[in-house]
């Protein structure tokens, strides 16, 4: 049987439409998703829609549409943000389906009273609109919410609880022991230093008369369930939990990922619902930082917000993911600005890899005529770039990393490996490509490839050998790339002479290897990959 691997994102909250700072969080889950199903793995990829809660009804009455109507343009809005991006996600949930999450809901509630954790009381307390929960004076800075800036309200209702004070300890032990990993190590500190002060007992619904808008609470139905008791169930009521082959099959997550906003409702109430039913725990929870503009939040009000169907719509979906991949560090928070994307899009994807194929490509179409250099790999024995090391006089390029590695081309995908899968490092990984891409390039320049004259000089034989090795690395690094920019591997493979569809069914581990790339294969010169701008 393979391994599963089942990796959420957050639902996105539906009371706007979708911005950059959401498609971080897309295309940094479907890099890790692409990468375990190029290890064989059976990968369940899990998005979807939050779209339940007052902020909703709010939004939907400023845009003069009914809630339901409302969510439907804003959930569709993000389902179309999956596909210009090519996310690769198995399916999009929406907390408003009624048939596979809803009843889901019901048994699970239906099952935390049976346990004894859900109660009625009356309550008075602070409510923050924007983080649709009650809050405590201990989470306001100044009066005010630390995360929305705003004064929260005094609400006085009689609501369900769940006790989460019950499971405070054990919660607090298994983030501290790693049995739930937080990635990063900040992250989890911050929510230890939090769990240690003492969780309290959670309102889990709130008076239907005041929000009508929801799931209503079995055997009450003048009360509607918390947003997020709702919410977080997606990520098992898409598996039709309790019997559901699916849920059988992948529970519990491998990875949820998520911004540090919402760290809080994951780490201490989703914890807490599932040890209430004795459920498996997610394994890691990866938390990114915020992705802010000109070095400001990302607001309408402040009009800096950043529309990535735009950025799509002008330099395509793999260029906006390289950005977000390499540009931001990963748990971090970090800035949008169209100068930073304009300079990481002409220096790294125009005047690297895009330039890296289109010259290796000419230089075989113009001396090879049109094919892979026909070198005898068994005879010669080569690895990538030590015999032209070993011929060359003049500069030579030690490999990156610690210079005993046999096979630079082979090790970086065993970093790449490393980056990905201990450190969610993609913006490392992405860096040692592009370093690959550079020695390529100077291997190019310190033979004058691109000099007719010059390649007449030279040994015919070693100048094949050269080439050869500069192509083949351009297949380790399509294949490197398939995480990150799918569709340009794909193109890569394609003016190499392979199928990519094909190349994909293979043994990854077998394909890094070397001399995939058979001498005499006619390649097909494409389009510039990343035309400048």
């Amino acid at each position: 049987m393979k391994k599963k691997f089942y990796i959420t994102t957050s639902i996105a909250y539906t009371n706007a439409f979708p911005h950059v700072g959401f498609a971080l969080e897309l295309v940094q889950a479907d890099a890790m998703a692409r990468y375990h199903r190029l290890l064989a793995e059976d990968v369940f990829f899990l998005t979807g829609t939050d779209e339940h809660g007052v902020k909703v009804v709010k939004a939907a009455e400023k845009s003069g549409k009914s809630p339901e109507e409302f969510v439907n343009e804003i959930s569709n809005k993000f389902k179309e943000l999956t596909k210009v991006l090519n996310i690769s996600n198995d399916d999009f949930i929406r907390t408003t389906d009624q048939e596979r999450h809803w009843p889901v809901v019901k048994k699970f509630w239906l099952k935390l009273k049976e346990n004894g954790d859900i109660y009625k009381k009356q309550y008075e307390g602070l409510y923050c609109v924007g983080c649709e929960a009650f809050i405590t004076k201990k989470d306001l800075v100044e009066g005010k919410c630390r995360v929305h800036q705003k004064e929260p309200e005094i609400v006085k209702e009689e609501n369900y609880f769940f006790k989460l004070s019950k499971y405070s300890k054990q919660i607090e032990e298994l983030i501290k022991k790693d049995k739930v990993k937080i990635t990063p190590e900040g992250r989890k500190n911050e929510m230890l230093s939090f769990i240690r002060q003492g969780l309290e007992d959670v309102s889990f619904s709130r008076p239907r008369k005041d929000l009508k808008w929801g799931i209503l609470v079995p055997d009450d139905d003048t009360q509607t369930i918390y947003v997020w008791a709702d919410a977080l169930l997606n990520y098992i009521s898409v598996l039709s939990y309790p019997n559901g082959q699916n849920f059988k099959k992948y529970w519990p997550a491998d990875i949820h990922f998520l911004g540090k906003d919402i760290l809080r409702f994951h780490a201490t109430i989703w914890l807490g619902m599932l040890l209430s039913l004795k459920l498996d725990l997610p394994k890691n929870i990866f938390v990114h930082g915020y992705l802010t503009s000109g070095g400001q939040k990302m607001s309408k009000s402040l009009g800096n917000v950043v529309d990535p169907f735009e950025l799509v719509r002008k330099y395509g979906a793999d260029a906006v993911r390289y950005f977000l991949l390499r540009e931001i560090p990963a748990a971090e928070d970090g800035d949008f600005t169209h100068d930073k994307f304009e300079h990481r899009y002409n220096a790294d994807l125009a005047n690297g890899i895009g330039n890296l194929v289109a010259r290796s490509l000419a230089m075989a179409e113009k001396y090879w005529e049109g094919e892979i250099p026909k070198i005898n790999i068994n005879k010669t024995g080569l690895n990538p770039f030590s015999l032209a090391h070993a011929i060359i006089d003049g500069p030579s390029l030690k490999p990156i990393r610690p210079s005993n590695f046999r096979d630079n081309s082979i090790q970086k995908h065993k970093f790449i490996s490393y980056f990905l899968q201990k450190s969610f490092e993609f913006n490392a990984a992405l860096m040692t490509i592009d370093n690959l891409i550079k020695q390529c390039d100077s291997y190019i320049d310190i033979y004058k490839l691109y000099k007719p004259s010059e390649v007449l000089k030279n040994d015919k034989e070693k100048i094949d050998i050269v080439l050869y090795d500069v192509l083949e690395n351009l297949r380790h690094i399509a294949w490197m790339l398939l995480p990150f920019l799918p569709e340009t591997a794909d193109k890569i493979f394609d003016q190499l002479g392979l199928n990519p569809e094909e190349e994909k069914k293979k043994d990854f581990n077998e394909e890094t290897k070397w001399g995939g790339l058979k001498p005499g294969t006619k390649i097909k010169k494409g389009d510039s990959l990343f035309p400048r701008t």
